[in-house]
């Protein structure tokens, strides 16, 4: 019987080059770029061992005038950065999939914080970053210059080994782009005006860089169609249409998204698997070149569906191709159930936009090829007959168990609730978070076939059960329980609470006790997705909820997850009052007092309930009191892991619980426990 995936194993001509599959790993930043270049390249590869067809690098800027610093991107600058990213070529080379490489400038998007360089724009305007910061308003010489830059950058990546050059107009973060919108190109001469002239920079770019590497390198792309701003920016229908229709023949691959990257890479508590076709859909229509189209794809019937639909030609991906960089080779030999299917958190985006080397909350080797030297899908086997008990089966715990079994060590995971999942299973219920379940389900399904690896949920452990079990290994997984005081990042003193009033946490909420009352006063200061969740859900069952933060936005960190504000739009949406810069200053029987951190005046509330999202105290109980066996011999080895140790995201729970596998049975390393890279002297 054939493959029903067959269709996605098909070879696509792409001008010049041919890829070996339909799998496209689309540009993504990374945080590493051209300051950790070994740790990119080992990144990038392993997803070509994975079995990626294509592999992108992130932006690479072409010149100095586009330096983007605080973000660290990839750079092309000069002669000197071709070595730097023919490590990246020769990667995925070695394991014949196509190398693609994403030329930048950055335009208005550029602040040139190193470089010092008058940033450029079509006209003399902001910068996007709030910066004090204004433009250049390019003239004939510019548009010259950057002409040749983009030219020689072309050539340098011809010369590094990629395979795919990119001429990059998308997420409004390039000067191509900026020059096609009305509302920053207020232009008069040949590059503004109309849509053709307003195109012509794309186009220029394109004819150069096909007249310059086209005889062997591939000509792509990117586009965002569809700005989602209605008539003040691109539309699908409108402009977004026109241009595709203008370059159809040009280049030698369409590779179209959705702009800006809140969009494009919206969380999946907003956008569900291939939210995109209803905007790229029309590429195919207009053009005889192949097309490379995104939405998140995870299962293979969606992938095959989409190529049938005739809605793209190679199935674009950036976060499930980060969460399973063999997901390819996997669909190849039939192995679906092994696939880690990304949760479209954004742990991922936060890395690029907090300038550290990326992560993933389903898997926690990633960016670890190089400097941990870690493999997906390979780890080292046991060094001896040790049995390991693991108490608590949350992230944490069933990540360090499931490696551990991989290792061929005998496992016993021990869990006290009756459901494993720990707070994934409880945090998935919540409104929009249903796929975070993927991080226990897929983690149970591997664990499941190990014979060598024993469950034991709805059992309870002291440390005189750890003792009497005979088993002289321990890692604790215990996870964390919400504060219900108050105290946190903020306010260091529990808050007064006087006479009888309904206080709540979110372990209450998740547990299904919930306010019986209508008015409830939610104090978020974890910052993070919570205090919005909860928010939705007692909105969702009628409660008038008012949502108080510290923050000088609601869920403020979620802004490096890109959801901040579709998650305060959809709090406006539901009726939830928001009230940020203020504190709790006590809790009275139907009020509550606040303290404006502004003005420092006291302002009230009534509320007759108040849920108090701040900070979690680790459980670790268990680990403290079998401390004194472990000094008296008595366990051979204690260790305490995830948020039992320190509480934080699902990823670094996740992460810690690989860590603890390798490690186990390891000598102890007292200096950095990975390979740093540093700038040559």
């Amino acid at each position: 019987m054939s493959n029903p995936h067959d269709i996605l194993f098909q070879q696509v001509p792409i001008g010049p080059v041919t890829a070996p599959n339909r799998f496209y790993q689309v540009p993504h930043g990374n945080g590493m770029g051209h300051r950790m270049p070994r740790s990119m390249a080992a990144m990038r590869g392993m997803k070509a061992e994975g079995g990626w067809g294509v592999v992108c690098t992130e932006e690479v800027e072409i010149h100095h005038t586009s330096d983007i610093t605080p973000s660290i991107e990839g750079r092309l600058w000069h002669d000197d950065d071709i070595p730097a990213l023919a490590l990246m070529t020769e990667a995925v080379h070695r394991h014949g999939s196509l190398a693609g490489i994403e030329l930048v400038h950055n335009g208005i998007h550029a602040c040139n914080y190193t470089s010092r360089a008058v940033p450029l724009g079509p006209r003399s305007m902001s910068l996007t970053d709030y910066s004090p910061i204004q433009t250049r308003r390019m003239d004939k010489q510019d548009f010259r210059d950057l002409r040749r830059w983009h030219r020689e950058a072309a050539l340098r990546a011809k010369r590094a080994g990629f395979d795919i050059i990119y001429c990059y107009a998308g997420h409004n973060l390039t000067l191509p782009m900026h020059l096609l919108l009305r509302r920053y190109n207020d232009r008069g001469d040949e590059y503004g005006g109309s849509l053709e002239n307003r195109c012509r920079l794309l186009r220029e770019l394109i004819e150069d860089t096909k007249e310059a590497v086209g005889d062997s390198c591939a000509v792509a792309v990117r586009l965002a169609v569809d700005e989602l701003l209605g008539e003040d920016g691109l539309t699908s229908q409108g402009e977004g249409y026109e241009i595709v229709s203008m370059l159809a023949e040009l280049p030698d691959l369409w590779d179209v998204n959705i702009s800006d990257w809140a969009n494009d890479s919206a969380t999946s508590r907003f956008a569900k698997e291939g939210y995109q076709e209803p905007y790229t859909a029309f590429v195919k229509s207009l053009t005889s070149k192949p097309v490379v189209g995104v939405g998140r794809y995870t299962s293979p019937q969606s992938m095959v569906s989409a190529i049938q639909r005739g809605m793209m030609d190679l199935i674009g991906a950036a976060r499930p191709s980060i969460a399973d960089p063999f997901l390819p080779r996997k669909i190849q030999e039939g192995r679906l159930d092994d696939i880690r299917e990304c949760i479209g958190c954004n742990i991922c985006v936060t890395g690029d936009n907090l300038s550290a080397p990326i992560r993933c909350t389903q898997n926690p080797t990633m960016a670890e090829e190089w400097r941990r030297g870690w493999h997906p899908e390979q780890i080292p086997s046991k060094k001896s007959e040790a049995e390991i008990l693991v108490v608590g089966g949350g992230p944490a715990g069933l990540e360090c168990a499931q490696a551990l079994g991989q290792r061929g060590y005998p496992v016993t995971l021990i869990e006290g609730r009756q459901q494993l999942g720990g707070r994934v299973a409880l945090e998935a219920n919540l409104p929009g978070l249903m796929e975070w379940r993927r991080v226990a389900d897929w983690r149970l399904s591997q664990i499941e076939k190990m014979a060598h690896v024993s469950l034991f949920p709805g059992s309870q452990m002291s440390a005189a059960d750890v003792l009497e079990s005979g088993l002289e290994d321990v890692i604790i997984a215990a996870g964390a329980s919400w504060r219900s005081d108050g105290i946190g990042r903020t306010l260091w003193k529990p808050i007064p609470c006087h006479g009888p009033v309904s206080v709540f946490t979110p372990d209450d909420l998740m547990a299904g006790r919930l306010p019986d009352v209508g008015e409830v006063l939610i104090y978020d200061d974890d910052h993070y997705y919570m205090g919005g969740v909860l928010s939705e859900l007692l909105a969702q069952a009628n409660c008038q909820v008012t949502l108080v933060t510290p923050a000088p936005l609601v869920s403020y960190w979620s802004q490096y997850t890109l959801e901040q504000k579709r998650i305060q739009r959809r709090l406006v949406s539901l009726g939830v009052k928001l009230l940020t810069q203020h504190t709790v200053k006590s809790i009275q029987p139907d009020r509550v007092e606040l303290n404006d951190l502004i003005l420092g005046t006291a302002v009230e509330r009534s509320c007759q309930a108040v849920v108090l999202v701040t900070e979690r105290q680790p459980n670790d109980t268990l680990f403290r009191s079998l401390q004194p066996a472990l000094g008296a011999k008595k366990l051979r080895s204690l260790r305490v892991i995830g948020d039992a140790e320190a509480p934080g995201t699902i990823a670094r729970a996740v992460y810690a619980g690989h860590l603890a596998a390798r490690e186990f049975d390891e000598p102890a390393v007292h200096q950095t426990p990975f390979q740093v890279e540093r700038p040559a002297l």
